[in-house]
């Protein structure tokens, strides 16, 4: 499907929550890019920006047809597929939240569907987008960093009681897919999984401490890659008040930790910190869900916007989003 993009682009958002405002504010801020719907199960009007212009609402995306190029699904994370497909048997390109779902079946539903009705899809993984993400990936590509044996990612949030009760989705294994492990640290996951690949072998212990969920709130993974590098991922809502994401990467020729996708301590051999993560925020996920910062998701919707312009694969494709619920899965699945 081709899309011509002489007029606005226009974006049907499936789902009128909070991520629905971030989207509009991010839409927003593109020319030439526009929402002209949301789709809700219950709302009657949408969750958008102060000033932003009212779009109509509807219960089924078939209203809107005619009038967009594109979906934005920011429904429950296990919910993802029902958007997509509905997106893609309209011919309507799909960017989802993250993650891309939380079942093999639904992801591989999801991907099959978009590539029989021959429209893209991709995931607002939009942390790959930050600038020292992007110059860690490209020296870690090229060798420059050497041989990597230790990645240690910490993402010890907090969430209270009450963001659980805000919504009966949430903590629920049918509709969060899992606790931190596949919501609140998706993205960092997602960052350790576009580093270096998909584990050979993955061991957890995992528990539920500070909440009433039905799954966990704390957990501590580890992962053995096929080069023998061996990574730890700690992930927590119950790690009060919150901290900054951290990733620590250890190589033959030092060491860097990254705070929420800055480098923040560089001790590589020979070259100097490569940070140029100024004037670029991305959301801090220690405390809050909320998200306000939109730089990250303006870049994930512009590269969307051009990939269908030029037909070609999105940054964040529906394949390569997948590896970190894969990933998660499999530190459900072996648990001690």
């Amino acid at each position: 499907m081709t899309v011509s993009l002489e007029n606005n682009f226009r974006f049907v958002i499936i789902g009128s929550g909070s991520m629905c405002r971030t989207y509009c504010a991010a839409i927003r801020a593109i020319p030439g890019a526009c929402v002209t719907g949301v789709v809700s199960r219950s709302a009657t009007a949408p969750v958008v920006p102060e000033g932003h212009p009212a779009v109509p609402v509807a219960f089924s995306l078939e209203a809107f047809a005619d009038t967009c190029d594109a979906v934005i699904v920011t429904t429950p994370n296990g919910l993802h597929h029902e958007g997509a497909v509905a997106a893609a048997r309209l011919n309507k390109h799909v960017l989802t939240e993250k993650p891309l779902d939380v079942t093999r079946e639904a992801m591989d539903l999801m991907i099959r569907e978009c590539k029989e009705h021959g429209v893209k899809l991709s995931v607002a993984f939009q942390r790959r987008m930050s600038p020292d993400n992007v110059v860690v990936k490209q020296l870690l590509d090229s060798g420059a960093l050497g041989r990597v044996f230790a990645a240690d990612l910490i993402a010890k949030f907090y969430r209270p009681q009450a963001y659980y009760n805000s919504a009966a989705y949430r903590g629920s294994r049918k509709y969060d897919g899992g606790g931190p492990f596949m919501h609140q640290a998706a993205h960092n996951i997602d960052i350790l999984c576009w580093f270096f690949g998909k584990p050979l072998r993955v061991v957890s212990a995992l528990g539920t401490y500070a909440h009433d969920i039905e799954v966990e709130d704390h957990g501590a993974a580890l992962l053995m890659y096929p080069n023998n590098m061996i990574a730890t991922v700690i992930a927590s809502t119950a790690a009060k008040p919150g901290f900054p994401a951290q990733l620590h990467i250890h190589t033959d020729k030092g060491a860097f930790i990254m705070e929420n996708d800055v480098i923040t301590v560089w001790n590589i051999e020979g070259m100097e910190n490569p940070t140029q993560s100024k004037g670029f925020a991305v959301h801090d996920s220690a405390t809050s869900a909320a998200v306000k910062e939109t730089a990250g998701h303006e870049a994930i919707i512009r590269d969307f916007i051009d990939a269908v312009k030029n037909n070609r694969e999105p940054a964040i494709s529906g394949e390569s989003a997948r590896m970190a619920t894969d990933v998660v899965l499999a530190i459900y699945e072996n648990r001690l």
